[in-house]
């Protein structure tokens, strides 16, 4: 029988199976943010790996007219986390490099752009839309997105999930209940220790989620893998999950499609929205919204509902 390898014998280098453990750590669209980030400032501005601070600042200050400040800020993500899985100085954390970035959010700050809410009765001339289509359609091929598309939305709706956690549901991990269904997700984006959630998904009298999950699920035979897949002309599912900012893309089309205006101010943060306002307008208590989309802090949930109704009922419970 082979001995391990010491310590000493093994030297400094992580093995194959650590590698494969630290990229999991890390979600896939962050790698992917940061790869485009750090070819944006090596290649698109021609900056030099490893950087020194005034090379942070001379980027920074050049792209200010060209990339927002959140961008920036996510750029500047991207570079320490480089420096930092290289072994070299962050520069990142030098003090002349926190200042400027502080004077650019003091000049150049903006408010943050929020998707626009779905509304109930969008989501109803969303989903007549879409069933209308589905009468008309003769093809399988033409009937898979659309059946995808409706329960995309409604289950976007109802569970007020991101476009990251639809992209995670997969067919085996969702079960049938009384009265619903329920869908584990391995981990989230406010998940980090990646424990997994179990999620309920209500049974309906209108504008169904289960229903709309079982109709997809029947046409596509999907029997394991993603829920939410690509679709190509010919019919054909794909394997792979959607991306999360194909999921956005697909949302805004069925917008558009459905002959709504401003189509571009949708994403699953709109259906996000759209839940949390409508639970807002029929009265459900802040700790109840909280527990069942997952927010953490009460000011997570203020910026998705409305706010001039949170306050107006918080200044009727005090009158009490």
């Amino acid at each position: 029988m082979s001995k391990p390898p010491s310590p000493a014998s093994s030297g400094n280098q992580l093995n194959d199976k650590v590698k494969r453990y630290l990229q999991a750590g890390t979600r896939d669209n962050t790698r992917k943010s940061y790869r485009s980030a750090i070819k944006h400032y090596e290649i698109t501005w021609g900056g030099l790996l490893p950087a020194t601070p005034e090379m942070i600042c001379n980027y920074l200050s050049d792209k200010t007219d060209s990339l927002n400040p959140a961008t920036l800020q996510l750029h500047l993500a991207a570079l320490s986390s480089w420096h930092e899985s290289q072994g070299f100085i962050n520069p990142t954390r030098h003090p002349l490099v926190k200042k400027i970035l502080k004077g650019i959010m003091a000049i150049h700050g903006q408010q943050t752009r929020q998707a626009s809410p779905m509304q109930i009765e969008q989501l109803q001339t969303i989903c007549a839309h879409l069933d209308a289509q589905i009468q008309k359609a003769e093809e399988r091929k033409t009937l898979l997105p659309l059946y995808r598309n409706k329960a995309l939305m409604l289950v976007g709706f109802w569970r007020a999930f991101r476009s990251d956690e639809l992209a995670r549901i997969t067919v085996e991990n969702i079960s049938e209940k009384d009265d619903g269904l329920e869908i584990y997700l391995p981990g989230s984006k406010t998940d980090r220790s990646y424990g997994g959630q179990t999620y309920f998904l209500p049974r309906l009298k209108q504008l169904c989620p289960v229903t709309a999950l079982k109709n997809w699920a029947d046409i596509s035979m999907l029997a394991e893998g993603p829920l939410f897949c690509g679709i190509d002309r010919w019919g054909n599912i794909r394997e792979k999950a959607l991306y999360p900012n194909n999921i956005n893309v697909i949302i805004k089309k069925i917008v558009q499609d459905a002959g709504l205006d401003n189509s571009d101010q949708y994403s699953s943060h709109s259906l996000r929205r759209g839940f949390a306002s409508w639970a807002n307008s029929n009265d459900w208590d802040l700790v109840s919204l909280m527990q069942y989309v997952g927010w953490k802090e009460h000011r997570s949930a203020l910026r998705y509902i409305n706010k001039d109704k949170a306050i107006q009922n918080k200044i009727n419970q005090a009158l009490k």
